[in-house]
Parts: structure tokens; sequence; C-alpha cells
């Protein structure tokens, strides 16, 4: 039986929106999953995606868990915080049009980048529970956006290729690089490998080494002040932006900057108790991750990733297969302590699903 590709039209009721797709696929798609044994999710936004199963499952198990996962993140990067990326009036990639448009949601992206959300997971079906696709900026201007999702289903997967991408990086400690950079040549590469073993369904994983140590891999988009900025100032002290909405709560500024950053770290842990209290933690790694953000800088509080997962299919253009993306969406390396030589490794492996 080969695998089947399904489209789901979402329509997010706030701006943070999280919505079963397991549930509704069922609902417009009746029982037209049940004959495989797993499902490829895929995402196409920036903003919006996917928790790993087994982290989605976890948090899950008791009530509202994924909310109060996600509030660490947002309490870490709240709305209206004086993002650059959200300055429209220096974004240079905008037309004047653009400008007019645009969503201020630098924290969404930072919020997805960080709290490890996924554009692409691969679920097990034989395990019962929903599957949220989780939208961190669904709605704008009071009016919802157009969110879509891609769901493949398979029963098995076998690799058919593997490369390896050498990555030249910045001596600095901070930096962030594009994997669609052309110089790196990857997309050519996966390209060839895609057509030379005739690959209709799968996915492309990239990975970094195992010896690539203060290094992460995401998807997001590409943009000048969001990568070199935001981002950046995250990796230098993860609650930042959470201080400088303090300091915005009062009339001047100024008026408490030593103050800013304990209050900060208050809520952050006050937002950690929740989801404590909720999912029983304890002791976790998820409750040691965030006792981490409290020392700054602390880079390591980012629940950031080694491997990030893009799908491959022909059905946008029947016989010619090639990695489905977003419009801005980008896989991009993070480092926050420089590499030795300048340079990193990621391995690349194409997958065919059956």
């Amino acid at each position: 039986m080969p695998p089947l590709e399904l489209t789901l039209e979402l329509t997010p009721k706030a701006r943070l929106d999280i919505q079963d797709v397991r549930a509704q696929a069922a609902d417009t798609y009746g029982d037209a999953l049940a004959p495989y044994s797993h499902c490829f999710y895929a995402s196409p936004h920036t903003t919006a995606g996917y928790l790993s199963q087994g982290l989605a499952a976890r948090l899950s198990a008791k009530g509202p868990g994924v909310g109060r996962y996600l509030e660490l993140f947002r309490t870490a990067f709240p709305e209206g915080a004086g993002y650059k990326h959200d300055q429209l009036d220096i974004r240079e990639d905008l037309s004047p049009e653009q400008r007019e448009v645009e969503p201020t949601n630098g924290d969404s992206h930072l919020a997805f980048i960080t709290g490890s959300l996924r554009p692409c997971v691969s679920y097990d079906l034989s395990r019962p529970g929903p599957v949220y696709f989780i939208d961190l900026d669904g709605v704008c201007a009071g009016k919802p956006r157009s969110r879509v999702t891609t769901l493949v289903g398979y029963d098995h997967e076998v690799v058919v290729a593997r490369a390896q991408l050498r990555v030249p990086v910045s001596p600095h400690p901070i930096s962030v690089v594009s994997l669609k950079d052309p110089g790196l040549g990857l997309y050519p590469q996966i390209a060839d490998l895609i057509k030379r073993y005739d690959v209709q369904k799968g996915r492309v994983r990239l990975s970094l080494a195992a010896g690539e140590q203060a290094a992460s891999l995401t998807v997001n988009e590409y943009e000048t002040l969001l990568m070199q900025h935001d981002l950046a100032e995250v990796l230098r002290n993860p609650l930042h932006f959470a201080a400088e909405k303090v300091r915005h709560a009062w009339n001047d500024p100024r008026a408490l900057p030593g103050k800013a950053l304990d209050y900060a770290k208050y809520d952050l842990v006050r937002a950690l108790n929740r989801l404590v209290d909720v999912i029983g933690l304890g002791d976790s790694r998820v409750e040691r991750i965030v006792a981490r953000a409290l020392e700054v800088p602390a880079a390591r509080f980012l629940r950031m990733k080694r491997s990030v997962d893009l799908l491959v299919s022909d059905t946008r253009t029947p016989g010619q297969t090639a990695v489905v993306e977003g419009q801005y969406q980008t896989p991009i390396m993070v480092q926050w302590r420089s590499a030795p030589d300048k340079m990193r490794i990621v391995h690349v492996t194409l997958t065919r699903f059956l």
C-alpha cells in the first residue's frame, strides 16, 4: 500500500491556538489513515508547528500540560518586548505595502525556535492521543491567519542515501548560519539524491555530528534582524526580553533597571511551578533546564534541537519530487560557542516512505 498524502486547512481562533489535527483528519477524511502505522505531519509555517510525540504525550497526559509548557516560553518572550524583528520601518526585506500588513511577531518566532517546536514530526499511530498543531501567531489584527498542514500516512521508512555537509561558521561565539545559503550547496545536493534514488515520498533529516557541541538546528525565517539581533540577544541572555517587558511596565523604563531581571526570573519560576503542578515533573530534566535559565547568560536553557526534518514529496508537481517547505522556512544552524577550525559538520539522511 503506497503512502497517502492529505492536506488540512486550519482556522486559528486565538493568537495562541492549539488544535488536534488527528481528530480533524478523522472528521475530514474518515478512516483514510487507519491502515497506516505512522503519520508524518508537516507545517509550512515559521510560527506554527508540532512537538515531538514523546514530549507531547508527556505534557498532555494530565490536562493542560501543553498550555503550561508553552506559557514558559511566552513568559520568556512576551509580546511587544522591543524585538528588532518587529520594527517594521527598518526591515529592508519588506516593501511599503508589506509593512502595512506584516505581523509583529518576534516573540512567536523566538518561542517556536527555543520551545522545541518542529515543522515536521512523525507519530506512531498505534499510540493513542491527540496530535497538536500549535500556532503561536494564529490571529493578527483580529483576523485569523491562513494555516495549512500536510499529513503523510506510511508503514515503513528506509534510508536510501547519506551525505555530509561541512558548514563554515564565524569565529565569534554567537552566530547563526542559513543552511539554504547557495554557497553551501545543500539543496542541489538534496535534489540530486532525490532524483538519483527516485524518492516520491520521504524525508530529509539534517542532524549535527555527534561531536558538535554548543550548537543546534532549527527551521524558521532567516530574517536579518530576527537572527542577528533578537536571537543573538537571547543566546547571550535568555531573559533579556522578559526583563525588557518589565522595564516598560513603568513610566520611566530606566526607573528600576536592576529589578527588571529579578522580576523576569520570578515570573519564569511561577510559570515553571504551574507546569510542574499540572504534570508532576518533580526534579525532571525540564525543571533542571529552566533552572539554568536563572543563571544569566544561560544558552543551555533553550530547548533547541540537534536535528530537523524536511518533507520530501511529489504532490506539488507530479513527477518532480522535491523538498516541500513554506515560503519563509529555512534550515538554520545556531551556535553559542565557537567551533574548532571554524567548521561544523551536519549529516544529511534521505529516507523513503513505504
